[in-house]
């Protein structure tokens, strides 16, 4: 498949990077364009993919063309590449918030997919939500399978307004993740162990537990009352969460989070 890549971000890099080390597209069938010149000569003397600052040329005779610019950079694009997208391109889209109607409309075109990647594709653990327009064939689905799948994991749904829900749990997940990290690590240091080691065992502690969740293949409470024994030291600390409304902090933050979602797309 030949792919534009319009926007030059960290996203958009390492989507390029699962595409090139999937080996789903060569270098030769791949164009960047981004209005920093450093970041295009970036892009070319890594990747050996084509640059250049003007989103027409890259997106000609291309496949697909991922969208990986700021939602707000959305009206320039859209002056660039309306009336110059052919009718048989998939555009792919990870502008969050930014609708499939809006999209539509400001680029007059139909073949559209949506996608709400997270920041662990940058080291191929992404969780991508992606939805997709009728006029999208069976084949450029299965393009955006394998795009998204070298990233991590993608589930497809039907309904976009899935995708505002996507976003407030794994979009804005990873920062949820890694402040509980950082809590976790300030309390270990503030018992007494060495901040390199405290970061050390929460780390490992926190990816430990993740690949068991993931390859045990039981649910979180499961899970979590088997390492809680009664009367022990699990036992005492999940008592003051639960005593701080842990579960209700968290609902309330993930709604506050969909929340803005929708009226980031309205």
């Amino acid at each position: 498949m030949k792919i534009a890549f319009i926007g030059g971000g960290n996203m958009g890099e390492a989507m390029l990077e699962a595409v090139l080390g999937k080996k789903l597209a060569d270098p030769a069938g791949i164009a960047v364009a981004d209005i920093s010149r450093e970041r295009l000569d970036y892009l070319k003397k890594r990747y050996g993919v084509a640059v250049g600052q003007r989103g027409k040329e890259a997106a000609a005779g291309r496949d697909i063309v991922v969208l990986v610019v700021k939602p707000q950079n959305l009206p320039e694009v859209a002056a660039a590449l309306k009336g110059n997208l052919e009718p048989g391109q998939l555009l792919l889209s990870i502008m969050a918030g930014v609708s499939i109607a809006k999209l539509s409309a400001s680029l007059g075109h139909d073949s559209i997919v949506r996608v709400m990647p997270n920041m662990p594709a940058q080291v191929g653990y992404g969780a991508s939500g992606w939805t997709a327009t009728a006029a999208v064939t069976g084949e450029q689905k299965e393009w955006t399978r394998a795009i998204l799948g070298a990233m991590g994991k993608e589930i497809y749904f039907a309904d976009e307004a899935c995708l505002d829900m996507v976003t407030a749990v794994s979009g804005s997940g990873p920062a949820y993740f890694f402040l509980l990290a950082e809590a976790l690590i300030d309390a270990a240091v503030g018992l007494g162990l060495p901040r390199p080691e405290a970061e050390a065992l929460v780390s490992q502690t926190m990816l430990g537990a993740a690949h068991l969740m993931v390859k045990s293949g039981r649910p979180p409470a499961e899970l979590r009352r088997n390492v809680t024994s009664r009367g022990g030291t699990t036992e005492k600390a999940l008592g003051v969460f639960e005593a701080g409304g842990f579960a209700g902090l968290v609902a309330d933050a993930v709604r506050a989070a969909h929340r803005r979602a929708k009226e980031l797309g309205s």
